[in-house]
């Protein structure tokens, strides 16, 4: 079970969100399953290693949802253009998702049940 992303104790940083729905191919084909299943480790321990990543949380349904955090946007242009994850994201397009979307924010404000209060950013 992944915890939730212990990010910086005050915001700014980055979050990427990728959102996904499986295809049907991958659906009905146990080697994409597999194989996604190592690339998704594989990436995670990755991307864990790159300078300026701060964490990550994933959920999936019938949607997936991946957030990344990140110290600032050009740590995530660096893992972007990283060659391991762009194949990666090759088998993604073409075998794993039927579709999906990437955004990427700025985190300006945080708050959790362990604080009172909250993180604002001036401005």
């Amino acid at each position: 079970m992944l915890k939730i992303a212990q990010t910086p104790p005050s915001p700014p940083y980055y979050v990427v969100i990728f959102t996904s729905r499986r295809s049907k191919e991958y659906l009905e084909n146990p080697a994409y399953q597999d194989d996604y299943a190592a690339t998704i480790k594989e990436m995670l321990e990755l991307a864990a290693q790159e300078p300026g990543f701060l964490g990550v949380e994933t959920a999936r349904d019938q949607v997936g949802l991946n957030c990344s955090y990140w110290k600032d946007y050009e740590s995530i242009v660096a893992w972007r253009n990283n060659a391991r994850h762009k194949i990666a994201q090759a088998k993604g397009k073409s075998l794993w998702y039927s579709e999906f979307m990437t955004r990427v924010g700025l985190v300006e404000r945080q708050e959790d049940l362990g604080t009172s209060e909250t993180v604002f950013l001036p401005g």
